[in-house]
């Protein structure tokens, strides 16, 4: 059983609370707080799960409509709690407000809790979702050990990608030695943008060129190239880095991931001498959807929403002979077109990844952006014609085990299920494929997860 502090901050002369914690056949009456007059509060002994609920103030029903509010099968308007087994006490109400009444005996017998949930199942779970993430903090993603690597700007591209190819990560913090703190993030969309860059001017530039340019030297590349693009004469201006405390809520991370249509965000923290940041942790979505899913995981029996197909829900990316609406359709590729194909896709569409087919729709492999880091390995990328590459090629030559880089479902697969795929860290998308065939139906990425969820 857990305490459950219900309160009233509304004024009345007697306060009675009723819900589906007693079957709504008994009133209990509520205690005023000793020094505030208009604070009614009760704490009840309950078991984990959803109630509704709602005062009776003067003989007259009320709802406290500050709080989340459901409509029930009948068009009544009721509070609703989510119990777990560690409480969280509001926190608008200090710990001194409510001391009088910790021992307060929680009156009536109490039954088992209706365990339906209301008609809008998704505004439940947003609520619930909302209120964990608001109440966790990096600190709860972060490894008790563990290593994060930051290179200097004034390496050598070829230094980078070879560290992220042998190291296994999709992005590398950047180093300003000069002023003494991480400036950027360097992705496999810079080296995409490199390769593309190369392809177009390799009649210009030597081996040794391409070999001896910079991180500083590539990323002031794209920013005038950027520039041109846009048509702005203004003054060159970058953008600050996008970065997070490791004090902040998981939803503030996540949504500022969403929000900037990023991959990743530094998390730092201020030195002790206030001289320079200290570097302590990449956080990604993966991270955070594997503490949201380890948090779900005992409650999974009240939230049927998880268990709902995927192919029911408004997610994901989906191929038009499916006929589920939105603004996107899925985009795929056959191995044997060129690479270039692949890579200016990915940049262009601002997608992670393209489903790679056969002629009949069947998934064959899945091409990355991260992928593109292979080719760090022995200098290929100096000698690759793009145009003459094709996909199949390209894959060989990252060497990649296709189930350390996606995940396969169909439709029918629960959402739970699904994102449990999804929290790991190697596996950044879910492609959707008819269970017989294999023919690709849509793909479900970390971005769609959070998407459906912080909307």
């Amino acid at each position: 059983m857990v305490h459950k502090v219900f309160t009233w901050r509304y004024g009345g002369g007697r306060v009675f609370l009723c819900g589906s914690f007693n079957g709504w056949t008994e009133r209990i009456q509520m205690i005023n707080v000793e020094g505030c007059a208009t604070v009614f509060q009760r704490i009840l002994d309950l078991q984990p799960g959803y109630y509704q609920y709602k005062y009776l103030v003067d003989d007259v029903w009320r709802v406290d409509e500050e709080q989340h509010c459901v409509q029930d099968g009948f068009g009544m308007i009721n509070n609703v709690a989510y119990v777990e087994e560690t409480e969280i006490l509001c926190p608008s109400f200090s710990a001194q407000s409510l001391h009088q009444n910790q021992g307060t005996p929680s009156g009536g017998s109490l039954h088992k809790p209706v365990f339906q949930l209301p008609i809008n199942e998704i505004d439940v779970l947003r609520y619930r979702l909302s209120l964990h993430l608001s109440s966790s903090t990096v600190y709860d993603l972060m490894p008790d050990s563990g290593k994060v690597f930051a290179l200097d700007v004034g390496a050598a591209v070829k230094q980078a990608f070879h560290l992220m190819y042998e190291e296994g990560v999709a992005v590398l913090p950047l180093w300003d030695e000069q002023n003494t703190k991480i400036v950027g993030m360097l992705t496999a969309s810079d080296f995409i943008s490199i390769l593309l860059q190369l392809d177009r001017n390799r009649a210009i530039l030597t081996d040794e060129e391409i070999e001896e340019h910079t991180i500083s030297a590539w990323k002031d590349i794209k920013f005038r190239h950027h520039r041109e693009v846009s048509g702005t004469s203004q003054p060159l201006c970058r953008t600050a880095l996008i970065q997070a405390g490791p004090d902040e809520s998981l939803k503030d991370v996540a949504l500022r991931i969403l929000h900037n249509k990023i991959s990743a965000v530094p998390i730092l923290s201020s030195s002790e001498d206030g001289s320079c940041p200290n570097l302590l942790f990449i956080a990604c979505l993966s991270g955070i959807l594997k503490h949201i899913c380890r948090h779900l995981r005992r409650h999974l029996e009240f939230l049927p929403l998880l268990q709902q197909p995927v192919g029911n829900l408004p997610l994901g990316t989906w191929a038009r002979e499916i006929g589920k609406s939105g603004d996107r359709l899925l985009l795929t590729l056959r191995a044997s077109e060129p690479l270039s194909s692949a890579l200016n896709l990915l940049i262009q569409a601002r997608v992670s990844s393209v489903p790679i087919v056969d002629d009949n729709g069947i998934l064959v492999d899945v091409y990355c952006r991260s992928d593109i880091t292979s080719l760090a390995n022995s200098n290929g990328y100096t000698r690759i014609q793009l145009d003459q590459t094709i996909i199949s090629q390209a894959l060989e030559i990252a060497d990649v085990t296709s189930q350390s880089r996606y995940q396969t479902c169909t439709r029918f697969d629960s959402l739970y299920r699904v994102m449990e795929l999804l929290s790991d860290q190697a596996v950044r998308r879910v492609i959707v494929i008819e269970a017989s065939s294999r023919q690709v139906e849509g793909i479900i990425t970390l971005r769609d997860i959070f998407s459906y969820f912080l909307a």
